[in-house]
């Protein structure tokens, strides 16, 4: 097995640790972001000279980059890096502050980028490297209730897509990881939830919400098998663009594709009107 240099951010908990530990596990040496000296010192734990903690605020890019450049230095190349950190916010659309989606936004997708962008011209020079970000089954598929989390996913898929297509040429890969539903603290006491403040949603959402809680905790998805899944695809020649985890994300981003296939094929002679008679072709 070759040996590689990891980087994770989001490693004190939940997946970001599952992949972390089956890195590790693996033999791989992995420099995990954390936000406070407790959580190094828990990471550095698990596998003295081989977890490396940093810790790092994903939001202030200029941080992100120093610690980027730094571990390049200073533990060596890395080979793959994983954008996971990142938070649940539930609250309907109407019902969630605008501020609220911003921070939303603010680490699911900037932290992501800065992460990815920050890694991006070190694996360029060499010719090799392979990029991922966690974004969710919640950015293929959307649920009532989660708009601004889903908005989030959605926008990093888009991202990570066109930037795996221009790549590409460079011998480095691009992936995205989309979870289901983990036995992990996402939905638990990791997730913000905007205040209910319209009761014209509560038919609709109370039972959503009261069902993610009674979850918590029992999920299908399996963290630790998580982590293998991903490191397997850290050491295939032609990993997946997508990687969806979990039996029931496979069942629901499915079932959501084949309604926008629906749509796109009911409406099509309507969608061909809207041209010129001539006209370039992309």
């Amino acid at each position: 097995m070759q040996r590689r240099n990891w980087l994770i951010t989001g490693v004190s908990t939940g997946l970001g640790r599952a992949f972390a530990q089956a890195a590790l596990a693996a033999g791989h040496t992995v420099v995990g972001t954390v936000r406070s000296e407790e959580d190094l010192r828990a990471f550095e734990g698990l596998a003295p000279g081989y977890a490396r903690g940093r810790i790092l605020d994903v939001t202030d890019d200029h941080a992100v980059s120093e610690v980027i450049t730094e571990v390049e230095r200073g533990v060596g190349p890395l080979d793959v890096v994983i954008a996971n950190a990142g938070y649940g916010l539930e609250g309907t659309f109407e019902e969630t502050p605008l501020a609220e989606v911003r921070r939303q936004f603010e680490i699911n997708v900037f932290g992501a980028v800065a992460t990815l962008q920050a890694a991006l011209p070190h694996m360029r020079r060499r010719r090799r490297g392979h990029l991922m970000a966690v974004t969710s089954m919640g950015g293929l598929m959307a649920v009532p209730g989660m708009s601004a989390y889903c908005g989030s996913k959605f926008a990093l898929e888009g991202i990570l897509e066109a930037l795996g297509k221009e790549v590409a040429q460079f011998g480095i890969h691009v992936t995205a990881i989309e979870p289901g539903s983990f036995r992990t603290d996402w939905a638990g006491r990791s997730m913000t939830r905007a205040a209910r403040t319209i009761d014209d949603y509560d038919e609709l959402f109370d039972p959503i919400r009261e069902a993610r809680q009674k979850a918590s905790g029992n999920q299908l998805g399996n963290p630790a098998k998580a982590g293998e899944a991903v490191v397997r695809i850290a050491s295939v020649d032609q990993p997946p663009a997508h990687l969806v985890l979990g039996s029931d994300a496979l069942r629901l981003v499915t079932t959501a594709r084949t309604a926008v296939d629906e749509d796109i094929r009911a409406w099509e002679t309507l969608s061909r009107t809207t041209d010129f008679d001539e006209g370039a072709q992309l």
